[in-house]
């Protein structure tokens, strides 16, 4: 039986959810997810834990955060005072913004505390600093050619 290599394009059905915690997805209601392997389009830890799989297997596994989306980086987290942001933005706490620095490079972060004249906006991942836990099943194998 083929087992899923680098190259091949597959598609699987998966949970994910936080170790220990909240459900993330579950595309069994909805349609299968394509990728190839090998060429970056999800996350290191699970893409190694496909490769070798056999169409309609099912696996169950945990990727440390550090092969998902990588440590919580305090760094990332910067603490701005609310005159240097625009007047009119209204700020929700827990909602997702589009930053532009002055050399015009654009990134998300979100808004974890709202204070009188501060505003906490952290640009690390949502998921950054946790395991996760997937349970995939290999629906089909096809070649990097398809």
């Amino acid at each position: 039986m083929k087992t899923a290599q680098l190259g091949d394009t597959v598609t699987v059905h998966y949970v994910s959810r936080v170790v220990g915690g909240e459900l993330l997805n579950d595309t069994h209601d909805e349609a299968p997810f394509t990728f190839t392997l090998g060429a970056q389009q999800v996350i290191p830890g699970f893409e190694r834990e496909v490769i070798g799989m056999q169409e309609g297997e099912t696996k169950t596994f945990i990727v440390p955060a550090e092969e998902a989306f990588g440590p919580h980086l305090e760094e990332n987290v910067v603490v701005v005072e609310r005159s240097n942001l625009p007047s009119d933005l209204e700020l929700v706490e827990g909602q997702n913004y589009i930053v532009t620095t002055p050399d015009q490079q654009t990134f998300e972060v979100r808004v974890t505390k709202i204070e009188e004249d501060t505003v906490t906006l952290d640009a690390n991942h949502p998921l950054a600093g946790k395991d996760l836990e997937f349970t995939v099943e290999l629906v089909a194998i096809g070649s990097g050619e398809e």
